[in-house]
């Protein structure tokens, strides 16, 4: 692997969507996913209350089954968003280019997802349904998901 010459500025505020760029064929050591997990342990939490864990899946099957999950999750995030989009991409053709590679980065997860070698899968302890939505943003708003 190639090792950039990048500041931590030049990074954060650079770096865009990788989702075209990973090789999904590489196995992911169980020592970096560990390694990963201690360092996603560090970060702070709403209300300094750690009522979460992770869930990691390696294994094909239950990847594919979350994958199907997902795809369901995102056609009907598509469907919902749509009109909002087109709203958006009638203003501006730069954010017409901008949103499509958006659209078309968020269907080949879609489609790729099942071939990531990891999912790493945040989960809060607790139901969160009958809290006041403020309660239920606050809960929500704890993790940082990537893409």
């Amino acid at each position: 692997m190639s090792v950039l010459d990048l500041s931590i500025d030049a990074l954060l505020t650079t770096t865009r969507s990788v989702r075209k760029r990973l090789d999904l064929s590489r196995p992911v050591e169980p020592e970096v996913i560990r390694e990963c997990l201690d360092i996603a342990l560090q970060a702070p939490t709403g209300g300094n209350s750690q009522d979460w864990h992770f869930v990691v899946v390696t294994d094909p099957e239950l990847r594919q089954a979350l994958a199907t999950l997902y795809r369901k999750g995102a056609a009907r995030y598509v469907e919902l968003m749509t009109p909002v989009f087109q709203q958006r991409m009638a203003t501006s053709s730069q954010e017409a280019k901008a949103r499509a590679r958006m659209i078309d980065s968020g269907q080949y997860l879609s489609e790729h997802l099942h071939e990531v070698p990891v999912h790493v899968i945040p989960c809060i302890q607790g139901r969160t349904d009958q809290l006041p939505i403020v309660a239920q943003c606050f809960a929500w708003g704890r993790f940082c998901l990537p893409p």
